[in-house]
């Protein structure tokens, strides 16, 4: 298995430990109960991450059942198998990717996406495979952004990037949030019963004095263009980015927790008896 480097890993860390439990812990759970994860059942998380619906996951299913959990980054697997000792430690974690998915036809029960559609070179494709994985009445439920317009933080934060580094650094989450894309996209994999909710949920960030650098450290195990920095051009770039919001964050902050909406999609489809 290819070694992660060590700022990549440190980026998988921070990715873990500031933004899975504000940004992705509270949706696992909505995700699995719109999903349906039941006990028993063989599960497949794609582009897991660090993990954590893959460990939610494993509890619903218990020792009748089964998770795999896939991803392409090795310091995101590898961060995720540390995390899962407590809880869950016998996923099957495999480094691979969504477009070409290393298992075989009707494998699982259900294949969960929480945050990863958006990433895939071709969505379309991932889509088909996570269709061809599924068992015969098997479903899949991914959860992705709604437009950044609807993700005030992620918005502003996205024009400060654009207006630092003339590219829109923060915008890839963001990019699959038209419900009828994705709806599309769903029924050209070959999905039935297609299912989109919107929903919307608070969010509380710490140390809103620290954001920029917290977010900038762990969004740079999943966006490129902050991957690509060295640790001292992101320091300097957060510290920009800071000053640039420090009118907008003093305005939505209180208790000392920056307040944020986060808004969403989750998407449901079925492989046809």
């Amino acid at each position: 298995m290819t070694q992660p480097s060590e700022d990549a890993l440190r980026a998988a860390q921070m990715y873990e430990r500031y933004m899975v439990p504000r940004l992705f812990a509270p949706w696992s759970e909505v995700l699995l109960d719109f999903a349906e994860i039941r006990e028993g059942e063989r599960v497949l998380d794609v582009a897991c991450g660090t993990g954590i619906v893959a460990r939610q996951a494993a509890k619903r299913v218990s020792v009748g059942g089964g998770v795999s959990a896939l991803d392409l980054n090795p310091a995101m697997l590898a961060v995720a198998r540390e995390a899962a000792v407590p809880d869950a430690p016998n996923i099957d974690w495999q480094r691979g990717s969504a477009q070409h998915l290393p298992f075989g036809d009707s494998s699982f029960a259900a294949v969960l996406c929480q945050q990863g559609l958006q990433f895939f070179p071709d969505p379309l494709g991932a889509l088909s495979e996570m269709w061809r994985v599924l068992k015969p009445g098997g479903r899949a439920a991914l959860l992705v952004h709604q437009a950044v317009e609807h993700n005030p933080l992620f918005h502003r934060l996205n024009q400060a990037g654009r207006a630092r580094v003339g590219v829109d650094i923060f915008m890839a989450p963001f990019t699959l949030g038209s419900a009828a894309k994705l709806e599309q996209l769903m029924a050209d994999a070959g999905f039935v019963d297609i299912e989109i909710e919107a929903q919307s949920r608070t969010v509380r960030h710490p140390a809103p004095q620290q954001f920029a650098a917290l977010i900038l450290q762990g969004a740079a195990a999943a966006v490129p263009q902050l991957a690509a920095m060295t640790p001292q051009q992101r320091q300097q770039l957060s510290g920009q980015l800071q000053h640039d919001l420090s009118d907008w964050i003093a305005a939505h902050s209180e208790n000392g927790e920056l307040i944020d909406e986060a808004a969403v999609h989750l998407i449901r489809g079925r492989r046809q008896e």
